[in-house]
């Protein structure tokens, strides 16, 4: 919420703290302190797919040596099938430089299609991280990303939303339309030239009754003299 300085008398905006919400599974993990350590705000849930929910994104973490063994388990693909149902999704993998990847005793190849089959079949995004602080700060980078597109797409919203007003503004200017009308005329003909180019019958059958906006279009204006 905006607070007024009383000295300055310019309202001063108190910055949100990204929320995160974290997996209960999650809570004695380094993440949850690490989010918190980075001005986060953190909220513990029971979540049924996923181990943490920034805004609308639900994300799946492993460390490297997490995803190898739920590749040799089979684990990883539930949890896959249950993750690309949701609209927006990411899986992190954790700890990429700690331990080699390849270097678990299974087949390179192997490792190497299933990272493809998540990215071009489950169509999930991955991201390696450094390590726990790593991926903490990628999902603070994340609700900032999304909480800026947030803003955007309202700020666009409302400026189709002003211009709408001034369309209607301008036609509700002529005599005998009111904004009811006036919503109904733009919403048919779609700009206000369309409106003052349209048919009077036309306009007629579209409001219901006889508009004036002819007789004032097509009135002269009358030049005034100067008194001086």
């Amino acid at each position: 919420m905006p607070l007024l300085d009383i000295f300055s008398k310019k309202q001063v905006k108190i910055e949100e703290r990204p929320l995160v919400i974290v997996d209960i599974r999650e809570k004695n993990s380094m993440i949850a302190s690490e989010l918190v350590s980075i001005g986060c705000s953190i909220e513990f849930k029971q979540l049924k797919v996923g181990d943490y929910i920034v805004k609308n994104t639900v994300i799946e973490r492993k460390t490297v040596q997490d995803f190898i063994s739920s590749m040799i388990n089979k684990r990883l693909i539930n949890q896959l099938n249950d993750l690309k149902e949701e609209k927006q999704k990411l899986l992190i993998i954790e700890g990429i430089e700690e331990r080699d990847i390849y270097n678990s005793g299974i087949n390179e190849n192997a490792v190497r299609g299933l990272i493809l089959s998540i990215l071009l079949n489950y169509q999930i995004p991955i991201i390696y991280t450094k390590d726990t602080e790593d991926t903490a700060n990628f999902l603070k980078v994340l609700w900032k990303k999304q909480e800026k597109e947030k803003e955007l797409g309202i700020n666009e919203k409302k400026k189709s939303k002003d211009v709408n007003e001034q369309m209607q503004y301008i036609i509700e200017g002529f005599p005998g339309i009111g904004p009811k009308t006036a919503k109904k005329l733009l919403n048919h003909y779609g700009t206000i030239k369309n409106v003052i180019n349209a048919e009077e019958g036309e306009i007629k059958k579209v409001i219901g009754k006889r508009a004036d906006i002819f007789n004032l279009v097509n009135k002269g204006y009358k030049k005034l003299t100067s008194t001086s």
